[in-house]
């Protein structure tokens, strides 16, 4: 599954477009190298995601069938090893 489709999917970020964008602007990192979205992900892959607002670095544990994946369901497909929010400046 492609990294900005997932992250959508594993409701990381809320669009698909913010999660391209993201990446495209050098925000993502998959285990260590900056991603594009169209990159393709697998089970163990790092991601960290550094926002203006937060850090959040979280490992896949799996790639849904579907598009979709329920809330309930979360914790079968990502685990959150470390989330840090950021404080305004100032």
């Amino acid at each position: 599954m492609r990294l900005d489709k997932f992250l959508k999917t594993a409701q990381v970020i809320k669009r698909r477009t913010v999660a391209n964008e993201a990446a495209d602007e050098g925000f993502i990192k998959v285990n260590g190298r900056d991603a594009k979205p169209a990159l393709k992900l697998k089970p163990g892959d790092i991601l960290e995601i550094d926002m203006w607002n937060y850090y959040k670095k979280l490992r896949v544990l799996a790639l849904p069938e579907r598009g979709s994946i329920p809330k309930a369901e979360l914790d079968k497909y990502i685990e959150t090893v470390e989330y840090r929010p950021k404080s305004g400046e100032g």
